[in-house]
């Protein structure tokens, strides 16, 4: 069985991070390796993980990364619910297929979730895949329809 490490990522490891995101998005959209990413994405990818207002924790196997997981901190007004306005947004869950179904993404939630709870966060969302649903659902998120979205573009 290979052992696994898992590291939170600090600004040395952008080019690392920037790596594994470019790769998660390849193969989530089923795009091609010849596809060129447009600037704007890559460009607020990398300032999104140079902000410092998000943990992102690598799964890495040697020197090979072969996981990821991102949450993004927010402050928000606060609520008779959620006193602090601290929440926060899981994303960019993501393991590589020959490493699927070892516990690595929920691990790396797992981490996130502890560091959310030590920041005095209230609330994590989330956006799920059908394929990450059950891994959601059994760290205990729930699905929620009180909340509604409009998409500005």
């Amino acid at each position: 069985m290979r052992e696994i490490k898992y590291i939170k990522t600090t600004a040395a490891d952008i080019e690392l991070l920037m790596k594994v995101r470019l790769e998660m998005l390849r193969e989530v959209n089923n795009l091609s390796d010849e596809y060129v990413y447009d600037e704007t994405l890559v460009a607020e990818s990398r300032k999104y993980f140079e902000s410092g207002n998000q943990t992102t924790v690598l799964a890495m196997d040697n020197n090979d990364v072969v996981g990821c997981a991102s949450i993004s901190y927010i402050w928000i007004m606060p609520t008779f619910d959620h006193p602090t306005g601290k929440r926060a947004h899981l994303m960019n869950v993501y393991t590589k297929a020959t490493y699927r179904r070892q516990g690595i993404s929920k691990r790396m939630v797992e981490m996130l979730i502890d560091e959310a709870r030590e920041q005095g966060v209230t609330e994590i969302s989330l956006d799920s895949t059908k394929m990450g649903r059950p891994l959601y659902e059994a760290l205990g998120f729930e699905a929620s329809c009180a909340g509604m979205v409009m998409e500005l573009r």
